[in-house]
């Protein structure tokens, strides 16, 4: 099965899930990628990934929330928003035969997967990528509380001009986790691990460094 859409029902909802098979490797783990809160399945930043991920030798599942579906700006509530990884991953599991899952997303939508495994979803990892540690000027206001729960191992992947992660924030709190937790920063990458030109790199050398640390932590 190279790829595939699939319709899924998510209580009164239904949302549109894609299926894109790793290039390579025998028994590749399965990555159900959540998008983030201003984005879709289908736009650059997770195309792109998707295709870095695919080429690794992952399976991605990416897929929209019920707001992305209905072409709201704005996101569902939370309890919602991981409903619907849970129906995702459920749909998964009937259609593909995996070892490995791994859960996780980008910003809300790896906050989202990362709050259902606290809660006591199994999975096998998750990668998260600009995870919001906090809103946009608002630093006092963490979204950590959660994080302590998680037993699975992590990646999880911030630039250093995050604005929805302050490094010296996001440090502490890493230092208060259980080893299981991996912290790579994108040096001088923002929340769309975009960089500037006198940084001295582009965004293909940012995504280089994603699939060379994603690569090593699946090893």
């Amino acid at each position: 099965m190279r790829s595939s859409t699939w319709s899924v029902a998510v209580g009164k909802h239904g949302v549109t899930a894609r299926f894109d098979s790793a290039t390579r490797g025998a028994e590749p783990p399965v990555f159900l990628f959540a998008h983030g809160a201003g984005g879709n399945m289908a736009d650059h930043g997770m195309l792109a990934l998707t295709k870095l991920l695919c080429d690794l030798g992952l399976h991605v599942i990416r897929f929209n929330f019920p707001y992305a579906e209905r072409n709201s700006r704005r996101p569902d509530p939370m309890r919602l928003l991981k409903d619907c990884i849970a129906a995702v991953a459920a749909r998964a599991r009937r259609e593909i035969d995996a070892k490995r899952w791994i859960l996780g997303g980008r910003s809300m939508g790896g906050r989202a997967a990362s709050m259902l495994v606290a809660d006591g979803y199994a999975c096998d990892g998750l990668l998260l990528l600009a995870y919001p540690l906090h809103p946009a000027g608002h630093p006092e206001k963490l979204r950590d509380a959660h994080l302590p729960r998680i037993a699975t191992p992590v990646l999880c992947f911030n630039g250093t001009r995050d604005p929805l992660c302050e490094r010296a924030l996001m440090d502490a709190v890493v230092a208060r986790l259980t080893s299981n937790w991996t912290m790579h920063w994108l040096d001088g990458a923002d929340h769309s691990f975009h960089v500037t030109k006198s940084s001295g790199r582009d965004d293909a050398a940012v995504l280089d460094e994603i699939g060379t640390a994603t690569a090593a932590w699946l090893a």
